[in-house]
């Protein structure tokens, strides 16, 4: 599919960010992360789990897929979380009449019916690789490889958030999996959109300062 911006604009960005503080997705305290650091925020989207919010999620995924400009042939969802997250990214985009194929890996290869690790449409063509966040981009570097090995192109990866923090040097850590990968991180919403959407709550504004202070920190 070539990649195409949706006449709504990028109002969703700011939207997805209000969808996730209203889910308790997006949480606002202390909270420790992968690299040991103090965060006053954290996302986790393993808290989309009933039927309402991964269908709403999938629709953000596809507005964020047709406004990232990366042209792709199929979706492609690491497990765990990705396979959900690619399964209503692509249903999603057919409402939006863009019906993409989709695929899935499984951890361990079957070795019986139709045997093999990937389930789903076969890798072919310019890939998108859906999953939630990136920190050490274990996932990515594990789809990138089985996408090459397939005989596809990875096209890009699309994640929910971009925390906009540094990975393991003075860029961020979606920075440098596009640097490593060669390919486009795209995101349905940033720190820039947190903290613009904060700024517009007054129930929330006072979070702003710790999570300015913690960007100071941390910020790529």
């Amino acid at each position: 599919m070539d990649a195409a911006s949706p006449a709504t604009g990028q109002e969703f960005r700011r939207q997805f960010v209000e969808f996730a503080i209203g889910a308790g997705v997006l949480r606002f305290g202390e909270f420790k992360t992968k690299a040991g650091r103090l965060s006053p925020y954290f996302f986790n989207a393993g808290l989309f789990h009933d039927g309402a919010s991964l269908g709403a999620l999938g629709r953000y995924y596809a507005q964020a897929a047709l406004a990232s400009n990366i042209a792709f042939d199929l979706i492609f969802g690491p497990a765990y979380k990705g396979i959900t997250l690619a399964a209503a990214t692509a249903m999603a985009l057919a409402q939006l009449g863009h019906n993409v194929p989709f695929s899935y890996n499984r951890k361990e290869a079957k070795d019986h019916g139709e045997g093999g690790s990937i389930v789903g449409a076969p890798l072919a063509g310019r890939v998108l690789i859906i999953d939630d966040v990136i920190s050490a981009g274990t996932s990515v570097r594990e789809s990138e490889a089985m996408i090459r090995a397939a005989g596809a192109v990875p096209a890009g990866v699309l994640i929910a958030l971009d925390r906009q923090e540094r990975g393991q040097g003075s860029i961020s850590a979606t920075q440098e999996v596009s640097r490593n990968y060669g390919i486009p991180v795209t995101a349905i919403a940033t720190l820039d959109d947190v903290l613009a959407t904060l700024g517009g709550r007054a129930d929330l504004k006072d979070r702003i300062p710790a999570i300015e202070e913690y960007r100071r920190q941390y910020g790529a």
